[in-house]
């Protein structure tokens, strides 16, 4: 099956655990239509460039998935849907890199960055 990873913002409103039951509730809808979570990362409150629903700041997480597209686009439409969600973005992947994603690791684990002069 495809490997997907998406990144979904949540309103600012909702309490870490109502975000993160929205992360489990869309998990069960995949595994509904045959797909299923790798992993998920719950990203916390981040402030967003620009405002969208009068929303300054949202909750932030990212799912690594393993399903067919029927279940993604499903989910997908649900998200767009639900009142909570305000963005979604979904791209394929052709494998999920190992370890925690990079807005989880240290900044001194990076090291991708060069030095300043």
């Amino acid at each position: 099956m495809p490997l997907y990873e998406h990144v979904m913002i949540a309103r600012q409103d909702l309490s870490n655990a109502q975000a993160e039951s929205l992360v489990e509730h869309f998990g069960t809808v995949l595994a509904d239509n045959g797909g299923n979570v790798i992993d998920s990362e719950y990203w916390g409150v981040k402030t967003m460039a620009y405002k969208i629903n009068k929303n300054r700041k949202g909750h932030y997480s990212f799912l690594k998935t393993d399903a067919p597209a029927g279940a993604v686009q499903e989910m997908e439409r649900l998200m767009r849907l639900h009142d909570d969600v305000m963005r979604v973005l979904t791209i394929k992947v052709d494998e999920h890199a190992e370890g925690p994603s990079v807005q989880m690791q240290k900044r001194d684990e990076r090291g991708d960055r060069r030095e300043r002069r």
